[in-house]
């Protein structure tokens, strides 16, 4: 893989990193998990570029890794402003403008997972917005998200979107005839061994 499509690969990688969650206070954050090298497979990979844009388009068998995530998909299409000679093949990429995953769309980070047929990525803006029925799975609290479309809001724990469907765990009831919680037994500790010494003897 040339030095250009490891740039455009880290990059992606870099985009879709921040964290993301369904719309309740968030535990505590886990420990950083240390970096590994960015890897993308797929059937087919074409670059083409104009004056001011270049185009990489990944088909069949998608496959992204990276620290912290995974994104699975049929297409996936990168979309960035270009500089430098301009009669080169492939000029030299200088910022994202849109990436755009489609068909059987898997993102899996950490814990949390989505799904849909399509998901856009506005870098700019700092937004990935699914549609295609999305659902996103929060395996750390059990709640599941739907709705069309779902906008995810990188670098903020929150969901937002349309005809939006949450399903949480249960709670207690919390009704006038709810039986309360039975006490928890009182915890009884060992006792505390203890040693004597004999006094010492007088002079």
């Amino acid at each position: 893989m040339n030095t250009y499509a490891r740039h455009l690969i880290f990059a992606l990688t870099a985009l879709v990193l921040g964290p993301w969650s369904l719309v309740i206070p968030a535990k505590a954050q886990p420990a950083p998990v240390a970096p590994v090298p960015t890897e993308l497979r797929s059937q087919k990979l074409e670059m083409t570029s104009t004056d001011d844009e270049t185009t990489a388009v990944a088909t069949t068998d998608v496959i992204l890794t990276g620290t912290n995530l995974r994104i699975t998909c049929d297409q996936l299409t990168i979309i960035a402003t270009r500089l430098g000679d301009k009669d080169a093949t492939i000029g030299t990429v200088d910022k994202f403008k849109y990436i755009l995953a489609t068909g059987n769309v898997r993102i899996v980070q950490g814990d949390r997972e989505a799904t849909a047929q399509r998901a856009e990525v506005f870098p700019r803006e700092d937004k990935v917005v699914l549609s295609g029925a999305p659902v996103i799975i929060d395996h750390s609290n059990g709640m599941v998200a739907t709705g069309e479309p779902l906008i995810l809001l990188r670098g903020q724990r929150a969901v937002l979107g349309t005809n939006v469907k949450i399903t949480a765990p249960p709670i207690d009831d919390l009704g006038a005839n709810a039986k309360p919680r039975s006490a928890a037994p009182a915890q009884t500790s060992a006792p505390t061994p203890s040693v004597s010494f004999p006094a010492p003897a007088k002079k």
